[in-house]
């Protein structure tokens, strides 16, 4: 179903990889991405936000940032710290990080496979994130950090992964939090048109993360379009977006746990008399990290509870409700603690997956929260569940993997 195909991609210098990508910016602090720039001049963060390297850019026009984004990719290019790819290729992509290897085709993707519904979402954008990587977008021509997209495997597929990885690859090392990361290119013209195939016919795919970028990337296509109405062929570069496509065994969903500040008007005994009319409450003496579907642990007061939800209070045939994300925002977070909103309420805030369940625990412990609610992860299955049903995932409802660095693979289109 997916329209893809082959880009001639910018790439680190081999000398240089560790030293070019990044992680996205939202996951440094400023004073860290500061530093970093700062101490390294070929960092993609220059060609993400020029102000880290020049103050005096702070406050100034959004065309004088852009331009210096420009100008940075110039000198990237002139002293090849990137490299554009001679041939057009589909890149296998593989990461290895805590014993686990992920393996995934990194292609370009038209936007009208997102337009028209052909890859299916579970999640809500926010408009004003949107326009801001639209904007940029527009302005830089730098789509340097893909979308992950699911499916269900492909035999094809498979033995075209199977067959590159034979060969050396062209990026090839290990990232300052020890992740490895490995890109072979596929450039034979029989092995491109046999992958560019077997994608047109998978029937679904589902965005596993990426929401806010592949509809950055649309909109920013529309607009594009609308400004070149007598000249639009619909096969210009701006109307792709970059894309990992890993097979539903590759894709890894941690769990999203759940921390709040205060237990509001509630005492600990209230607040227990009011959670047991939904769910069994027992105590257990070991942090509940749950191990099943339908069991959430809390966390209050140095006590650690397993909740598990009582038959009926969730309709078993609804893909939404069914989910633990669900069924802790719908009878616990919001009936009981009053939390009605957890995108914009102060008294929640979430931890991925990553975090150890001691530390949560630890939170709580110190006063920094009240209460830890951790849970079992939302699987595959369940987020393309919903998808297939229309539906929209509760806010965190999935820690996806794996994330990508930016300045990997970038997709000059401008």
């Amino acid at each position: 179903m997916p329209n893809i195909k082959p880009f001639n991609a910018l790439i680190p210098a081999v000398d240089l990889q560790e030293q070019v990508v990044t992680r996205p910016l939202e996951n440094y602090s400023t004073g860290e991405a500061k530093l970093i720039a700062s101490e390294n001049d070929c960092s993609f963060l220059h060609l993400i936000n020029p102000e880290l390297e020049n103050p005096y850019l702070r406050g100034t026009r959004q065309e004088l940032i852009f331009k210096k984004i420009g100008e940075n990719l110039d000198v990237f290019l002139e002293r090849k710290v990137l490299v554009r790819q001679g041939e057009r290729a589909i890149f296998v992509y593989r990461t290895t990080h805590d014993g686990l290897v992920q393996t995934g085709i990194w292609t370009l993707t038209h936007i009208n496979d997102y337009l028209e519904g052909k890859i299916k979402k579970h999640e809500h954008t926010v408009e004003r994130r949107e326009r801001l990587l639209a904007d940029y977008l527009q302005q830089t021509g730098l789509d340097a950090n893909p979308v992950l997209i699911t499916y269900y495997p492909d035999a094809i597929v498979d033995t075209v992964i199977s067959k590159t990885i034979q060969q050396k690859p062209i990026l090839d090392f290990t990232f300052a939090d020890r992740t490895e990361h490995q890109v072979w290119a596929i450039t034979d013209q029989t092995d491109l048109d046999a992958i560019v195939s077997a994608f047109a016919q998978i029937p679904a795919v589902y965005i596993a993360d990426g929401h806010h970028r592949i509809a950055s990337m649309a909109k920013m296509g529309l607009h594009k379009k609308a400004l070149n109405q007598h000249k639009h062929k619909g096969t210009e570069m701006y109307n792709y977006f970059t894309s990992v496509y890993m097979n539903t065994k590759e894709v890894k969903v941690l769990e999203f746990n759940r921390m709040v500040r205060n237990l509001g008007s509630l005492t600990e005994a209230e607040l227990l008399e009011k959670i047991a009319l939904s769910f069994v409450v027992e105590k257990s003496e070991a942090m509940v990290k749950p191990e099943r579907l339908h069991e959430i642990g809390m966390y209050v007061h140095q006590q650690w509870y397993r909740l598990m939800p009582k038959k009926g209070i969730y309709k078993e045939d609804d893909p939404v409700e069914l989910l633990d994300v669900s069924i802790l925002q719908d009878h616990i977070l919001e009936p009981v603690l009053g939390i009605h909103d957890p995108r914009t309420d102060a008294r929640i805030t979430f931890e991925g997956g990553r975090t150890p369940i001691s530390d949560l625990q630890k939170q709580v412990d110190n006063g920094l929260f009240a209460l830890a609610f951790t849970l079992f992860p939302t699987s595959v299955e369940q987020l393309i569940n919903v998808a297939d049903a229309n539906g929209v995932m509760p806010p965190k409802s999935t820690w996806v993997e794996p994330k990508f660095l930016v300045g990997l693979i970038t997709n000059c289109f401008n």
